[in-house]
């Protein structure tokens, strides 16, 4: 049986693949970090009607699905927006995998008061097949990958790990 890619892993591939490794490892940084901490608040009191946090498989964890059949994902700010993006496109991929057909993506900025609508393209899919693999090399390797400064550094829950 093959390594499952759970939609972090595919969110955390887009923000930094020691992050990525770190987490498939079992090095869990994030208990403690305010950042995370505070994305749970914003989470816990936002969509307060919906039916939250559907999970399918341990593999995806949707926020909340509305009635037209549209799947929402709540974030913090835009910062990442792109790996959030393809958190999403994940979702899409993996139901459509399993005969969900017709169903929509957005993500939710509940303190900016804003959202975006994200759709699955063929070569969505193949990008995300691509990735899938990619994310099983990361995984498979025995030592860390490379250390490499982002923007997101400050950020990160794994800071200090990286920094020592």
């Amino acid at each position: 049986m093959g390594i499952r890619v759970t939609g972090v892993m595919i969110y955390y591939y887009f923000v930094c693949k020691r992050k990525l490794w770190y987490f498939c490892h079992d090095i869990n940084m994030e208990s403690d970090n305010e950042n995370v901490l505070l994305g749970k608040i914003l989470d816990e009191g936002s969509y307060a009607r919906e039916d939250k946090h559907i999970n399918i498989d341990n593999v995806i964890n949707i926020d909340f699905i509305k009635e037209q059949r549209e799947l929402h994902e709540v974030k913090k700010s835009r910062a990442i927006e792109e790996a959030s993006v393809w958190q999403v496109k994940y979702y899409l991929y993996y139901l459509k995998q399993r005969g969900v057909g017709e169903i929509k993506g957005k993500i939710d900025y509940p303190l900016l008061k804003k959202s975006i609508f994200v759709e699955l393209s063929d070569e969505d899919v193949e990008k995300i097949e691509g990735i899938i693999d990619e994310i099983t090399q990361i995984i498979q390797k025995e030592e860390v990958p490379v250390f490499s400064e982002l923007k997101i550094c400050n950020n990160c829950a794994y800071h200090d790990l990286c920094f020592i």
